[in-house]
């Protein structure tokens, strides 16, 4: 099945049109090669579920990297046919955890999607400084979201791994989201650094942060995309709030990509988008060696497949392929 019939078998079981910016993303990686990609853990029935679907779909080959006997027996309890896949058998979670990484270092793996276990587990093998994926870029994360309410998908960053991120982990969190941005391809993606208020204002930190991040981007030390703050989140999604305000920016009110001030705030932000708002949201880690899908248990179909999709895009963008077209 290609991706554009998985993605149609997806729309019609659907009641109304959520989804659609996710569908937009997954037809990106229409006709791109399959990537390998490692599952770590792929014990439970929505992990081997996510792979297998993806598999399906022509995105990614998956190399199921676990116990076996605990793949297997899941595999037995919702249906699916190993016979497609490579299975790597190892002892645990964090065996499998290493030897995605091991893989990864090799060329073996092209990109490493979570399974189930706990993120910090799936990381620690990954920042390791001697054995690890780690690049001369902070490793971030990136939620891409899509909202019912809001015309095109918004990006927050960085919600799920930098607890609470100096000014040169914001310059890499905002670098590896405009590079996200730009694979997909949204030429000059809008970033908007989010604070509780849109002027400077010395004893709030976070917009002390923006004010440099603006700069920086001006001076070159942050590329290819259009930045502002800081911004308050109305104004920077509410092209009618920013009026209102008086507020004059190339971002309020249209932007892509939105930057928290730590992970307090977006972990907050990006649930009560998807709990509150309806949004649909897609998770993939930046900043590796190679990409990683951090899906959660309560991710469904559509999210996987999304985060697999961002994860094949990313790989062959990098290779000189990829979209050439906007999602927006």
């Amino acid at each position: 099945m290609t991706v554009l019939q998985n993605t149609a078998a997806l729309q019609n079981t659907a009641a109304d049109d959520a989804g659609a910016r996710h569908h937009e993303l997954i037809t990106l990686a229409d006709g791109l090669a399959p990537i390998r990609m490692a599952v770590v853990h792929p014990v439970d029935g929505p992990s081997l579920q996510g792979a297998a679907e993806a598999q399906q779909a022509g995105l990614i080959r998956a190399l199921l990297i676990g116990p076996a006997h605990k793949i297997e027996a899941a595999a037995a309890a919702a249906g699916i046919d190993l016979a497609g896949f490579e299975v790597i058998a190892v002892e645990h979670s964090d065996a499998a955890a290493e030897k995605a990484v091991e893989l990864a270092r090799a060329g073996q793996a092209e990109a490493i999607m979570k399974g189930a276990l706990h993120s910090d587990e799936l990381l620690r093998p990954v920042v390791d400084k001697a054995s690890g994926l780690r690049s001369a870029r902070r490793i971030s994360h990136v939620f891409a979201l899509d909202v019912p309410s809001y015309p095109k998908h918004l990006f927050v960053t960085d919600a799920a791994i930098n607890i609470a991120p100096d000014l040169e982990a914001k310059r890499d969190i905002v670098q590896n989201a405009i590079d996200l941005a730009i694979a997909l391809g949204i030429a000059s993606p809008k970033v908007a650094i989010l604070a509780p208020v849109e002027t400077v204002t010395p004893k709030i930190a976070a917009t002390v942060d923006a004010a440099a991040l603006c700069k920086m981007a001006e001076r070159g030390q942050i590329r290819g995309g259009i930045l502002d703050g800081p911004l308050a989140f109305d104004n920077a999604i509410s092209a009618e709030a920013a009026k209102t305000k008086g507020i004059v920016s190339p971002v309020a009110g249209d932007a892509d990509i939105l930057v928290v001030p730590d992970l307090n705030a977006g972990n907050i932000l990006a649930k009560q988008m998807e709990y509150l708002a309806g949004a649909l949201s897609a998770g993939i880690v930046l900043g590796a060696r190679v990409p990683i899908a951090l899906t959660s248990r309560a991710d469904g179909p559509l999210a996987r497949l999304t985060s697999c999709a961002l994860a094949t895009i990313l790989v062959r963008h990098a290779q000189g392929g990829g979209p050439e077209r906007n999602p927006q």
